[in-house]
C-alpha cells in the first residue's frame, strides 16, 4: 500500500482567471488565455529545467485548490454531471474529468513559449491555459507527441473540441473601453471574445434567452455581459486596479 505522504508545490500559476466562473472546460479553448507559472525555491533552479526550451507543450499537474467540495475530506461524490452533457446526464466520476474527486488533482495540457529570470525568480511563459489564478502546481512533464498523441483514441462523451456556443458582439460603451486600453491591453477583446463564446453560464442554460446580467473577473477588469439566444452581447469593461 502506497504510504500516505503530502505533495510540495514547485510553483503557482498568475492567470487572467481570477475566479472559478467562465474558466473553460478544458484547455485549448482560449488560445489568447496567457499565463505564467512562477517556480518556488529551491525548485527555481534553472538547471532543473535544462532541455525544457526544445519542448512546446507541457503537462501540468496541479490542484484544484478554489474547489470547496474536493478539499473535504470524504466529501466525493461516485456520481457527477459533466457540462459537456448539458448537466442533465450522470456519469461515474473517474469517467469525467471532474475537479470534485476523491484526490484534487487536475491535468493540465498546455503551450509553452520560454523561460523568465526577472530579480532571482524564474517563470515559464504559458498559453492557451485553464487554471485560475493561484493554482498550486504538483509537478511538471514535458509533452511527448508519439506517446501522448492518439488521434484514433474513443473518448466517450467528449470525442471532438466543442465548436463556440455563442457570438460575441460589444455595446457602445464596451468599445470605447476597449479602444482606450488597447496599447496596454491589446489581446482584452480577444481573450474576452474567446472565453464568452464557451458559454460560461450553468449548463442547464445553454441556448436559452437568460435576461440576468453575468460579471467575471477577467485579467484587471470586470466584464459584464448578457445572453439573448446565441449572441452574448459584453456590456461593460471596468477596471478593478
Amino acid at each position: 500500500m502506497f504510504a500516505n505522504r503530502s505533495f510540495k508545490s514547485i510553483g503557482f500559476i498568475h492567470s487572467p482567471y481570477k475566479e472559478k466562473f467562465a474558466v473553460p472546460r478544458q484547455a485549448g479553448l482560449v488560445p489568447s488565455a496567457k499565463a505564467e507559472l512562477e517556480i518556488l525555491p529551491p525548485y527555481n533552479d534553472i538547471n532543473a529545467f535544462l532541455g525544457l526550451e526544445e519542448f512546446s507543450h507541457l503537462w501540468l499537474v496541479f490542484i484544484f485548490h478554489k474547489n470547496n467540495e474536493s478539499i473535504k475530506e470524504d466529501s466525493w461524490s461516485p456520481m457527477v454531471r459533466p457540462p459537456r452533457l448539458g448537466g442533465n446526464k450522470r456519469m461515474g466520476v473517474f469517467a469525467t474529468r471532474s475537479p470534485n474527486r476523491p484526490n484534487p488533482i487536475g491535468l493540465s495540457l498546455v503551450e509553452f513559449h520560454g523561460i523568465k529570470q526577472i530579480e532571482g525568480k524564474l517563470f515559464l511563459q504559458l498559453s492557451n491555459i485553464d487554471l485560475v489564478d493561484g493554482t498550486p502546481i504538483v509537478d511538471i512533464k514535458p509533452y511527448i507527441p508519439y506517446a501522448d498523441a492518439k488521434p484514433q483514441a474513443v473518448a466517450g462523451f467528449a470525442q471532438d473540441k466543442p465548436e463556440p456556443l455563442m457570438k460575441v458582439q460589444f455595446s457602445v460603451l464596451a468599445l470605447q473601453i476597449l479602444e482606450e486600453l488597447n496599447y496596454s491591453y491589446p489581446e482584452l477583446q480577444q481573450l474576452i471574445i474567446e472565453v464568452l463564446q464557451q458559454d460560461p453560464r450553468p449548463a442547464y442554460k445553454k441556448g436559452k434567452t437568460d435576461a440576468k446580467i453575468y460579471a467575471v473577473h477577467l485579467s484587471d477588469f470586470n466584464i459584464s455581459w448578457v445572453n439573448k439566444g446565441e449572441i452574448t452581447t459584453v456590456l461593460n469593461i471596468e477596471s478593478l486596479v
